[in-house]
């Protein structure tokens, strides 16, 4: 199975939203099925075959998450980022204004699922493979 230690050194080649696809490829490689991230303190709980989980610690210190989510601002910052345009922390800091409490990526689904604190889904989106 994967290790965190796997992971990082994927996710060490992404620069911005516009590396996503690539990242996604290389944790299918990896074994990894799909992912929580937890917008609050970066950390992520990873999901593999059999129920095996791995889970990385808190990337960065807390930051508050809005109480109720702006789909619309949302949007907009989402498609900034997926253009190479914000920093992986300035897309957090822009989920955590806007609501979105975690993103869930299911790799065998090539879908992302954006949260609110309610666990409301704010928006679905397929993975560009």
């Amino acid at each position: 199975m994967f290790t965190i230690d796997q992971i990082k050194e994927a996710h060490a080649k992404v620069k911005t939203g516009a590396d996503f696809p690539n990242y996604i490829q290389d944790l299918i490689i990896l074994g990894v099925k799909g992912y929580d991230t937890y917008v609050h303190d970066g950390s992520v709980v990873y999901y593999g075959l059999n129920n095996y989980t791995a889970e990385a610690e808190e990337k960065y210190p807390e930051i508050k998450v809005a109480n109720f989510p702006n789909k619309e601002l949302f949007i907009e910052n989402l498609v900034k980022h997926q253009h190479g345009e914000t920093d992986y922390m300035t897309f957090c800091n822009h989920c955590a204004q806007c609501g979105i409490a975690k993103w869930r990526v299911d790799i065998v689904e090539m879908t992302c699922t954006y949260f609110d604190k309610a666990e409301n889904e704010i928006l679905i989106e397929k993975i560009p493979s």
